[in-house]
C-alpha cells in the first residue's frame, strides 16, 4: 500500500474507469417471466417492443431526434416493464446453449484459489487481504509482526445477505487506534464510512454519508474527507452530482457536528480534496474542475503545526497540468507533475516560494511515462513504463539513483511506498501468464524475495504463450497490442479471438492476469490486448492525441489492430469478436456501427453511448475534459455526433451479434445509455445476428461479488463460443 499522505493522481479516474466489468446475476422474477419465448435456432430473434416519441434537440441548428429519451427514466413502470422482457429475450437465448453451466463449473474451479494483497503497517501490526478463493468479498487480516500468525480482522462477506456490499474505502489513522472504513451497497459509487476502534474491533458509532471521490484522510482523531449535498430521494442514482465540500470529522461526534473546511458555491462541478501529510503537520487541499474541459489541478497548502486556519497556493489557477504532493522533506514538498513534462516528472517545492522557476528537478522527465512514485524507508520510489511494462528503481530522496529493482519480466509492477521509518517495500508483479505475485525488497540490502505466491488449479504457464506485437494505425502512428494465446496455434485465419480495448482517460492497459480468461485460452481463443491512444501507455501526448476532436484515432487504432490480427493470418472477420466496457463499452459500439463487417460479435459493457447526454447524469460532467461537450462549441458538437454510438446506427445494416450488459443501479454510467443503444440497435438490425441486453438488478458499474461475477462472465464467454463457433470442450 502507498504512503497514505501520497495524494490520488486524480480520484475522479475511477468514475470512468473499467476492465473487462462484471455485473451481477439478473432477478429470477425478470428471468422466468413468460411474456415471451423463442427458439435460439430461429433465424431471426423477435425483441419486445421499444416504443419510440417524438423528442427532437437542437445543436447548433442541427435537429437531433432522441425517440427514447423514455427509457432515461429507471424508475416508470414503462422502463421496468422494458427491462424484465429483455432480460426474458436475453436468458432464453443463453439458456439454450448446452454448455453453460459446464462453463460455469470451470470458471468457478478456475476462480477456486486464494488471492492475498501486500501487506501494509501500522506500528508492529500489519494488515492484509485475503480471498480463499470464493469468497464473495476480500477478507481483511491483521498480524504482529511481518511473519505472524493472521487474524480476521474484517470480514466485507457479513456486511450483506447477499454478499454484494463491498468494502469501497479502509483507512487507518497514524497511530493505528482507529480505522474508518467505507461500504457501498449493491456497487453503487455512493460511499458510507464508519469507524472501528481496532484494538477492540468495538464499532463506534459515527456513520457519514453522501461520499463520493472522496479520500479518508487523518489528522489527530479525526479525519478530512468530501461528500455532496443529499441527493433527492429516488434519484440517489441519476441526480447529477455537483457541489461537493470538503469537512473535517472527529471520531465520536455526529457527522451534523463535523466542520466545514472548504467549499465553493460558484464552481458546482469542481473535485476538491484534502490529504494530509505522513506526519500530519501539512494538510494538502486538490481542486479539479474536469467539467470545464480542464485535465489538471490547483493544490494548496496549510501548516497544521502552526496552527494555520487558510490554505495558501502551490499552484492557483486550474489548467491542463497535474499537480500531486507525494511527501514533504521538512519545510518542503515532493511534487510529481506534468507541467512542461508530459511524461512526468518530480521537483521539490518549497511552498513559501512556490513559483515555478523555484522549483528543484529530483527526478527529471524521460522519454516514457512516469507510472507510479512514492516514498518509503527514507527513499524514493519511482517506475516508469516501457512499451507498457514496468521498470522500478530506487533513489535517494534528492534524486541520486542507487539501484534498479529487477522485475520477473515483461509485465506490471506495483505497490511501491510506505512509511518512512519502514524496513521493507512490498510490491506486486503480473502478466498475462505470470499470476499476481508479492514481493518484499530490503531496502537496507537492496534485494528482492518472493513473499507471497498463488497455486492455480490445472494453470501450466508453459502451455500458453505471450508476445508484444507492434502495427500502424491508419496516419501512420505505432501502435503496441499484447497477444495471448495456447502454444501451437495455426496463423490460418481460422482462430476464434477476442479483441479488447479501453482507450481513455490516461488509464494504460496493463498487462495482468486472469484466471478466468484461461477458460478462453483453454479453448482456443487468442485474446489481443490492444494499446490504443487516449490512454496513458506513452504519457500525456498519446492520451491528448486520443480525446474530444481527436477521439476519432481511438476508434481508427483499434480498426487497425483488427486488421493486423486478419493479414496476420490470426484470424478473420468470421471469428473475431471486440470487447469494451465503460469507455470502452463507447468504443466498441462506435467501431461496431463504423465498421460492422470487420466482427462477428460485440461484447459491450455498460458503455458511454449517448455522447450528446452524458454530461447530464450524476457525475458525466466530470468527462467533458475527454470527451468535450456537444453543447460546448459547434466543432465539438460535430465531432462527438459523428461517432456517438447511439447515433450512429445505420437501419438495415448487418450488425454483428452484440450482448450488452448493464445494471440497474450504475450511477456512474446510467443504465439509460444502454436501454438507448439496445433499442436503437434491436430496431436497425438487418442481418440474423442476436442483438441481447442484459440488465442486471441491485447492481452497479462493476462486480459486487465473486459468484455473480462468475455468472456474467459464464454468459459473455458462452455468448462468444456460441457466435464464433467454438465447439466447447
Amino acid at each position: 500500500m502507498n504512503k497514505r499522505s501520497n495524494m490520488s493522481r486524480g480520484l475522479f479516474t475511477f468514475l470512468l474507469v473499467a476492465g473487462v466489468l462484471s455485473v451481477l446475476a439478473v432477478s429470477p422474477l425478470a428471468r422466468h417471466s413468460s411474456a415471451f419465448s423463442f427458439d435460439k435456432n430461429d433465424a431471426k430473434l423477435t425483441y419486445p417492443e421499444s416504443k419510440r416519441v417524438d423528442q427532437f434537440d437542437d445543436y447548433f441548428g442541427t435537429k437531433v431526434p432522441d425517440p427514447y429519451r423514455w427509457l432515461e427514466d429507471e424508475n416508470s413502470a414503462a422502463t421496468k416493464s422494458w427491462v424484465d422482457a429483455q432480460n426474458v429475450v436475453t436468458f432464453a437465448y443463453l439458456d439454450k446453449i448446452p454448455y453453460r453451466e459446464k462453463l460455469k463449473a470451470r470458471l468457478t474451479e478456475l476462480s477456486n484459489y486464494p488471492r492475498i494483497s501486500a501487506p501494509f503497517r501500522r506500528g508492529d501490526t500489519y494488515f492484509f487481504t485475503k480471498n480463499d478463493g470464493l469468497q464473495n468479498q476480500s477478507v481483511y487480516y491483521i498480524q504482529t509482526g511481518v511473519n505472524g500468525t493472521p487474524q480476521v480482522f474484517l470480514d466485507p462477506n457479513k456486511f450483506s445477505t447477499d454478499g454484494t456490499s463491498t468494502l469501497s474505502a479502509f483507512s487507518l489513522s497514524t497511530n493505528g487506534q482507529y480505522l474508518a472504513y467505507g461500504t457501498s451497497t449493491g456497487g453503487s459509487d455512493w460511499v458510507t464510512i464508519r469507524v472501528m476502534e481496532v484494538g477492540s474491533r468495538k464499532l463506534l458509532a459515527d456513520e457519514l454519508s453522501w461520499l463520493k471521490v472522496s479520500g479518508v484522510s487523518w489528522q489527530g482523531d479525526g479525519f478530512y474527507y468530501s461528500r455532496y449535498p443529499q441527493p433527492e430521494k429516488g434519484r440517489e442514482l441519476t441526480t447529477k452530482n455537483e457541489f461537493q465540500a470538503v469537512y473535517f470529522h472527529k471520531v465520536g461526534t455526529p457527522q451534523s457536528a463535523d466542520l466545514l473546511i472548504y467549499e465553493d458555491k460558484e464552481h458546482p462541478q469542481r473535485f476538491q480534496n484534502v490529504n494530509t501529510t505522513e506526519d500530519e503537520r501539512f494538510a494538502i487541499l486538490s481542486i479539479s474542475e474536469r467539467g470545464k474541459g480542464k485535465k489538471g489541478n490547483a493544490i494548496f497548502y496549510k501548516d497544521l503545526s502552526k496552527g494555520e486556519k487558510n490554505f495558501s497556493p502551490i499552484v492557483a489557477e486550474i489548467g491542463d497540468s497535474s499537480y500531486n504532493i507525494i511527501d514533504n522533506v521538512g519545510d518542503k514538498f515532493l511534487m510529481r507533475t506534468d507541467k512542461n513534462a508530459p511524461n512526468g516528472q518530480v521537483v521539490l517545492v518549497d511552498p513559501k516560494n512556490p513559483d515555478e522557476k523555484n522549483w528543484t528537478e529530483v527526478l527529471p522527465e524521460r522519454t516514457e511515462p512516469l507510472q507510479s512514485v512514492g516514498t518509503a524507508g527514507g527513499k524514493l520510489f519511482a517506475s516508469w513504463r516501457k512499451d507498457v511494462a514496468t521498470s522500478a528503481y530506487v533513489f535517494s530522496l534528492a534524486g541520486k539513483l542507487e539501484n534498479e529493482i529487477k522485475l520477473p519480466g515483461l509485465g506490471t509492477a506495483g505497490g511501491f511506498g510506505g512509511l518512512s521509518d519502514d524496513k521493507y517495500v512490498f510490491y506486486n508483479f503480473t502478466s498475462f501468464n505470470f499470476p499476481s505475485t508479492i514481493y518484499k525488497y530490503d531496502i537496507a540490502t537492496k534485494h528482492s524475495t518472493v513473499f507471497r505466491t498463488v497455486d492455480i488449479p490445472s494453470f501450466k504457464p508453459e502451455q500458453y504463450e505471450t508476445k508484444q506485437v507492434f502495427f500502424n494505425s491508419k496516419d501512420g502512428t505505432r501502435v503496441p497490442m499484447f497477444l495471448v494465446y495456447k502454444k501451437g496455434i495455426k496463423l490460418d485465419g481460422n482462430n476464434p479471438t477476442l479483441l479488447y480495448g479501453y482507450g481513455g482517460f490516461n488509464i494504460v492497459t496493463a498487462p495482468n492476469f486472469s484466471a478466468t480468461r484461461l477458460a478462453l485460452l483453454e479453448q482456443g481463443v487468442i485474446y489481443a490486448s490492444c494499446n490504443m491512444r487516449g490512454g496513458g501507455e506513452y504519457g500525456e501526448k498519446w492520451h491528448e492525441a486520443g480525446t474530444k476532436l481527436k477521439k476519432q484515432n481511438v476508434f481508427d487504432d483499434f480498426i487497425a489492430a483488427a486488421e493486423y490480427l486478419i493479414s496476420q493470418k490470426y484470424t478473420s472477420p468470421n471469428r473475431l469478436a471486440i470487447q469494451g466496457g465503460s469507455n470502452g463499452g463507447l468504443l466498441v459500439g462506435a467501431v461496431s456501427n463504423q465498421r460492422p463487417d470487420l466482427f462477428k460479435a460485440v461484447v459491450e459493457q455498460a458503455g458511454v453511448m449517448d455522447m450528446l447526454r452524458f454530461h447530464k447524469f450524476t457525475i458525466g460532467w466530470n468527462w467533458i475534459a475527454d470527451y468535450g461537450s456537444a453543447e460546448a462549441s459547434e466543432a465539438e458538437f460535430k465531432a462527438i455526433y459523428a461517432y456517438s454510438p447511439i447515433h450512429n446506427v445505420k437501419p438495415g445494416t448487418r450488425y454483428p451479434a452484440t450482448l450488452i450488459t448493464t445494471a440497474d443501479h450504475d450511477d456512474r454510467v446510467v443504465p439509460a445509455h444502454n436501454f438507448k443503444y439496445a433499442a436503437v440497435l434491436q430496431a436497425a438490425q438487418g442481418g440474423d445476428a442476436p442483438i441481447l441486453i442484459r440488465v442486471d438488478t441491485n447492481s452497479a458499474h462493476g462486480a459486487s461479488n465473486t459468484t455473480k461475477s462468475i455468472e456474467q462472465t459464464r454468459d459473455i464467454y458462452a455468448f462468444l463460443f456460441e457466435n464464433l463457433g467454438v465447439e466447447y470442450k
